[in-house]
């Protein structure tokens, strides 16, 4: 029963999600440019769990490059309306439309002349009425069995509120670098901002064979290098890799392995990467092909680098 009632909310949860996507049209079109055009910050209100949302709607707008702040409407009657200015612009999110303390301070932005968008379930209510645009984030059903703890309503809220910020995100043409640079700690801040140059092996520290080389000689370089693999080299030129695998499949399959040369041990055309990518990215390539070491090469295709999967563990990447 309690599976079963649990899977019933998700399913509801995400009906109400999906909804939304037929009324992404002129009202939030309209939004992201009055949005876009702003000279001064999206403040967000809202009241009980509509409060919780807009705090983490105001939170990844200012996160994805639109500056935002959260005022409490209760507060906002005492004193911190003060944090309004007339270039800014609100969001009152309301799922009845009918939140008395958002009622009490929509005189006040408009003596402000501050743009008013709503978030409504309710078109028809008060706050629809009085709001410049409003966008409609109403639910058929609320996951409670009783129709009323905010629940679908509040998850759909949540959803609009990032198609806005993200909509906002890519409009300013906004890249990764710029939010790497508002996130520049934790793990974010690690997969947006570390490159594979930050971590890769280079110099002498990069396992390097001539393609006319003995196994033994490839051995000992694959072991002093502790990368688990060479690059070959022919002529100067990068025509493959030797890996630690390699050499344990030869080892199973040959009786007599002496006498081989890096060229008939070498895979060709190795799996490489360019310089300055992230080591995410880096990260993923690996993941993609099963392999625990890339090479890094500059725009001539000539290595400058190699790095392993635990270089990229050490940086907690990974």
């Amino acid at each position: 029963m309690i599976i079963k009632r649990a899977k019933e909310v998700i399913r509801i949860e995400a009906r109400a999600v999906k909804a939304l996507e037929n009324r992404i049209g002129e009202p939030f079109q309209s939004t992201v440019e009055l949005l876009l055009n702003c000279k001064g910050r999206v403040i967000v209100c809202g009241m009980g769990k509509s409060g919780i949302i807009g705090q983490k709607i105001a939170s990844t707008l200012t996160s994805t490059g639109t500056a935002a702040l959260f005022l409490h409407p209760a507060e906002g009657v005492h004193g911190d309306l003060g944090a309004v200015l007339d270039d800014d612009v609100v969001i009152c999110i309301s799922n009845s439309g009918n939140t008395e303390e958002i009622l009490r301070l929509l005189p006040l932005f408009k003596r402000k002349d501050v743009p008013i968008i709503a978030m409504t379930g309710n078109t028809g209510s008060p706050l629809a009425s009085r709001s410049d645009i409003v966008l409609d984030i109403h639910v058929d059903e609320e996951a409670c069995p009783f129709d009323v703890v905010p629940t679908a309503s509040t998850t759909a809220t949540l959803a609009m509120g990032d198609a806005l910020a993200l909509a906002l995100f890519e409009a300013r043409g906004l890249t990764v670098e710029d939010f790497a640079f508002l996130h520049p700690g934790g793990d974010i801040g690690r997969k947006l901002i570390l490159k594979v140059d930050d971590v890769m092996r280079t110099g002498e520290d990069i396992a390097r064979v001539d393609r006319e080389m003995t196994l033994s000689q490839v051995i000992l370089e694959i072991t002093s290098k502790r990368l688990g693999a060479t690059c070959v080299f022919s002529k100067g030129k990068l025509c493959g890799i030797i890996t630690d695998g390699d050499l344990r499949r030869l080892m199973e399959k040959k009786h007599d392995i002496h006498s081989l040369l890096a060229k008939d041990i070498m895979s060709p055309e190795p799996i490489t990467v360019p310089e300055g990518i992230l080591a995410a990215k880096a990260l993923r390539v690996m993941e993609d092909y099963s392999i625990n070491q890339l090479i890094v090469v500059n725009q001539d295709n000539e290595p400058v680098g190699m790095i392993h999967i635990h270089d990229l563990l050490k940086s907690g990447l990974a």
